[in-house]
């Protein structure tokens, strides 16, 4: 049920298949209420809390995010239109459209959102953020949810945070054997900066829970400075930035120093102040873990640098770097055989002329993928260990491209090739690989 309210989650039955009838079936009850509602340009603010009050209205709402959770939605989308009123489900990073509501119920409806997570419903002028927590087959889930105001009516976007669905555990990310073992090595060290980089949605701060899952003892003290705090994790004191109160990331870190701290987490280090007090942290005998928005692992020293971090700072702080995607994997049920082209192989960095013997696969649809040829996702991840020929590179203040050289020599696995491996063995699809590396 939904915290502080009394409705029940509106779960599947036994049996139910991902996307079929639960949507279909409310949306034949939203469509009997849309007759009998006046044109969403007449309602008041009162008529609008009522709608979203009745029955069909909370039927369908508790069924969209239902079905969501069960169809291991990360986000859901809520879109008004001129003429439409669109939900959408990203499911492995793509957006699915599901069954529309009739547009003339989308305000009731994102009214409805907004009572259960707790905002303005009155305030349709500027963005809010809010939360859900609703219990589902047992489960607890967390919903964020964020409104934006456009041309047509508010959009209202809901990240799905179910801890049951997200593997926590670091040996179970997919990492390659020496990654992880790499990865361990470096977070068990008493001091410096691990780092992992990647775009958003590339499961970077799932990988850091999984670290801090594994370093939670009851012999350290862990404390993370978050935006918002995703997964909740015993023994970890978690803090939520707070821009209003004057809660930012560089405020909390100053106050963390006086909390007597094992390990540090940054959500993310988004500017000079942050990553100046996370170096201070690890010069002073702290671990600090963070992510940063980069292409590859050594592009991760020159965006420090270029921030106006000191070389000799991160040459004797910063200790790995793990830079990671994740891809769409290929459905199992639909698995073939399939030759690309060779534009494709060039574009891999393959010549076409030597690809004998290897082998190529894509998934043709079926309704176990819901026609798309992909079920699941996959990691591709390249690990940056600091060696002392690296560290020599960032104090001599070399270029990007010579980083990237040196890492290569000291044993780097590019993403593209991780990418090439994963393709050939049969995981995922060359246009995946090319999409994301």
């Amino acid at each position: 049920m939904y915290e502080g309210h009394d409705q029940a989650i509106y779960d599947l039955p036994a049996g139910q298949q991902p996307g079929e009838s639960l949507i279909d079936a409310s949306l034949g009850e939203l469509v009997a209420q849309a007759r009998a509602t006046p044109d969403d340009i007449a309602l008041t603010d009162n008529d609008i809390e009522q709608l979203a009050g009745l029955t069909p209205i909370i039927r369908f709402v508790n069924v969209v995010l239902a079905q969501a959770i069960r169809d291991r939605a990360s986000d859901i989308h809520f879109e008004p239109f001129e003429r439409e009123f669109r939900i959408r489900y990203r499911i492995d990073g793509t957006l699915q459209d599901m069954p529309s509501p009739p547009r003339s119920l989308a305000r009731p409806i994102i009214s409805r959102l907004k009572v259960v997570g707790g905002l303005n419903i009155a305030e349709r002028r500027l963005p809010q953020d809010g939360r859900i927590r609703l219990t589902l087959a047992g489960r607890a889930v967390d919903l964020r949810v964020s409104t934006l105001p456009t041309q047509f009516g508010e959009s209202v976007v809901l990240r799905v945070l179910d801890q049951s669905a997200v593997r926590l555990e670091l040996g179970q990310l997919g990492l390659p054997e020496t990654v992880r073992c790499g990865v361990e090595e470096v977070i068990h060290r008493p001091n410096g900066i691990f780092l992992v980089t990647g775009p958003t949605g590339s499961g970077k701060t799932t990988t850091l829970y999984s670290c801090l899952k594994l370093l939670n003892t009851p012999e350290a003290k862990l404390l993370t400075i978050e935006d918002p705090v995703e997964y909740e994790i015993d023994g970890v004191m978690q803090v939520p930035v707070n821009l209003v109160a004057g809660l930012t990331f560089a405020a909390a870190l100053r106050s963390f120093l006086r909390q007597d701290p094992d390990i540090v987490m940054i959500g993310e280090i988004r500017d000079l102040e942050s990553a100046q007090i996370g170096l201070q942290a690890a010069l002073t005998g702290h671990l600090v873990l963070s992510t940063l928005h980069t292409n590859d692992a050594p592009s991760a020293i020159t965006r420090l640098v270029d921030m106006g971090i000191e070389p000799f700072l991160l040459a004797s702080t910063v200790e790995a770097v793990l830079a990671q995607r994740l891809l769409r994997g290929i459905c199992p049920s639909c698995r073939v055989d399939w030759e690309p082209d060779a534009v494709l192989l060039r574009q891999l960095g393959l010549d076409p002329a030597t690809r004998a013997g290897r082998r190529f696969y894509r998934g043709t649809g079926c309704a176990a993928c819901n026609q798309s040829g992909y079920k699941g996702r996959i990691g591709l991840y390249e690990f940056l260990r600091m060696t002392d020929a690296f560290r020599e590179l960032i104090m001599g203040g070399a270029s990007l491209v010579d980083l990237k050289q040196q890492a290569r020599k000291d044993g780097l696995i590019p993403l593209r090739d991780a990418g090439l491996a994963a393709i050939l063995a049969g995981e995922t699809t060359v246009e995946e690989v090319l999409k994301y590396t």
